[in-house]
């Protein structure tokens, strides 16, 4: 699986596409929904893995 930051440059890449070809409001504002959702799922999907992280790192420190 790639980084995250290589999956956000990739979906910056293909929304500054989408954004060039556009030709209409409509068609910019459907780029830019498109892009935003596809982002809060990769933020979403990337901040799960790092709590998981944070949760292993934390069972292994004894409690006081």
């Amino acid at each position: 699986m790639a980084s995250y930051t290589a999956q956000v440059a990739k979906s910056h890449k293909r929304f500054n596409s989408a954004l060039g070809r556009a030709k209409t409001r409509q068609a910019c504002l459907k780029a830019y929904y498109s892009h935003k959702k596809e982002h809060e799922r990769l933020l979403k999907s990337h901040l799960r893995e790092e709590l998981a992280q944070t949760n292993k790192k934390k069972s292994k420190i004894p409690r006081k």
